[in-house]
């Protein structure tokens, strides 16, 4: 009997470390991605010293990743569950391995423009990989709850953690360094995908309708160049046709949704309020947040001259709030509405911009921010929990990219948006006769300051004009917080408790009788 019972025990322990050594597997990745969105933040100094950018192709060299990865995620999660969840995860990681080969060796800005760019493509082809392989891997629905957790406390390390990995490199080595973190990584989950995790596609997918692909990018980017058409200062007329080109291909795709029996993305799913409002949460919140984030680690090298490292280690406090954040927000949300606790954690952002607008120095951008990554967290923890939640289980998966989408879209525009505003400041501050590229940027200003006898004068405007932009994106990502949480107020508030015994904001998920615990369909090998 012993020896019948350890027979049955062993696949099953075996079974269960082959789970958790796959999800560490797929973790790493997801931790990339994000860390990738932060990462040049330390570096961009050092590549405008080496690159010579205009102000538009820094900006473009910053969030072009970000905007591709949210332009083509649902794009990427149908056809994953064309030819395989396994399959897009591998085909990402190499593409993601050339591209950051490609941005690491760069010449010149157009070329490093342009492999951020296949970078955020590759990133669009991993993450709604990893989120459905994890719901296929974990069909016990705590374990599932905490995968589920953990997954997306990874995209907040990823985020927190990429600026202090930059500072570390950028102590010993080049700016392209940063993109080489990304090669052993993938390489890894290449390498240990066969093995470790199983493979999966929908048996029914229905057919890939390439007209709403088509028309799906004809609706965003033309909205992605007027947005970056207003950061550039071009005419008034640019942004203008851009954002109404951008709205007749929207009209035209939501039209041919409304048509198709397999549509590309299935628009009932914005009748629920409860999606909706996690997705406006998770748009707006990381709009808010990453226009601050982007700016600070600027503010900490070029204004107040510390070196990569010290400034990585300044920011290793808001890592830390961002994490410790994120590990307590499934706590609180099963003993308090989801949106008290989102409302509550952007209040506490919202001190946290107050400070950085009201205040300069080290310790206060370090402080602040520490306290804006800690209220932030409710938002990516709860926003995709309750986007996932409050679909029906055969529309979970695409119920999850649409929420990437919303989350990766956020951390863009707030870079496009403030980061923009915050230029737009800076360059107000700076004389017209200042040398060729001082107006574009703080990196040119230092590096042109250098080569004046009298450099010293126009390096103090251009940091006091830089430290002005700041104060002004800052409030601006205050106001921004200030909408995101009456919205919360307005479309989550009739959302109970979660109610989860472990494991994160989806285990025994009871806020709508009847959805799914976490994101995924019924396994099928």
């Amino acid at each position: 009997m012993s020896v019948s019972t350890t027979a049955h025990s062993s696949p099953r322990t075996r079974g269960t470390a082959r789970q958790w050594l796959g999800l560490a597997v797929l973790l790493l990745p997801v931790t990339l991605m994000t860390a990738d969105l932060g990462v040049l933040w330390l570096a961009t100094p050092y590549l405008a010293a080496d690159l010579h950018p205009t102000g538009a192709e820094l900006l473009w060299t910053t969030d072009i990743y970000g905007f591709l990865t949210a332009g083509t995620l649902v794009i990427m999660g149908t056809l994953g569950d064309r030819i395989g969840r396994r399959k897009l995860l591998m085909a990402g990681s190499a593409g993601f391995v050339v591209a950051s080969l490609l941005a690491a060796y760069a010449p010149d800005p157009a070329v490093l423009i342009t492999a951020r760019a296949l970078l955020g493509i590759a990133g669009a082809a991993v993450l709604p990989s990893t989120l459905s392989l994890i719901s296929h891997m974990f069909t016990d629905p705590r374990r599932r709850a905490t995968a589920i957790a953990m997954w997306v406390t990874a995209l907040s390390v990823g985020l927190a953690v990429g600026p202090v990995v930059g500072g570390v490199l950028l102590a010993h080595w080049w700016w392209g360094s940063v993109f080489l973190i990304g090669v052993p990584v993938m390489l890894l989950a290449l390498l240990a995908a066969p093995v470790l995790l199983p493979e999966y596609r929908d048996p029914e997918p229905g057919r890939l309708d390439l007209v709403s692909v088509v028309l799906f990018l004809l609706a965003v980017l033309p909205l992605v160049y007027g947005v970056k058409s207003l950061a550039s200062g071009a005419p008034g007329w640019e942004p203008g046709a851009a954002f109404a080109a951008g709205a007749a291909f929207t009209a035209l795709f939501v039209r041919r949704q409304n048509r198709l029996a397999t549509p590309l993305l299935d628009l009932r799913l914005f009748r629920d309020r409860a999606f909706t409002g996690a997705l406006l949460t998770l748009l707006l919140g990381m709009t808010a947040l990453n226009g601050v984030e982007y700016l600070v680690p600027q503010y900490l090298q070029a204004v107040a001259g510390r070196s990569p490292l010290e400034a990585g280690l300044w920011l290793l406090p808001g890592a830390a709030g961002l994490v410790l954040g994120s590990q307590l927000t499934p706590v609180l949300a099963r003993r308090i509405r989801p949106a008290y606790v989102l409302i509550g954690g952007i209040l506490v952002s919202v001190g946290g911009y107050a400070a950085i607008a009201l205040a300069e120095g080290v310790v206060t951008a370090s402080a602040a921010l520490t306290v804006i990554m800690f209220g932030a967290a409710p938002i990516s923890v709860l926003g995709t929990a309750l986007a996932v939640g409050s679909a029906p289980p055969q529309k979970a998966g695409a119920a999850a990219a649409t929420g990437q989408t919303a989350y990766d879209l956020g951390l863009a525009l707030g870079i496009a948006v403030t980061g923009s505003l915050a230029v737009a400041v800076y360059r107000s501050g700076i004389p017209a006769d200042a040398p060729a590229g001082a107006r574009d940027t703080l990196g040119a200003a230092v590096a042109a300051a250098e080569r004046l006898p009298d450099g010293a004068a126009l390096l103090e405007t251009a940091r006091d004009a830089f430290t002005t932009g700041l104060q002004v994106a800052s409030a601006a990502s205050a106001v921004v917080a200030l909408v995101t949480a009456v919205l919360v107020a307005t479309l989550l508030r009739h959302i109970p408790p979660v109610g989860a015994p472990s494991g994160g904001p989806t285990a025994g998920a009871e806020p709508v009788p009847g959805t799914p615990a976490a994101p995924g369909t019924p396994a099928a090998h």
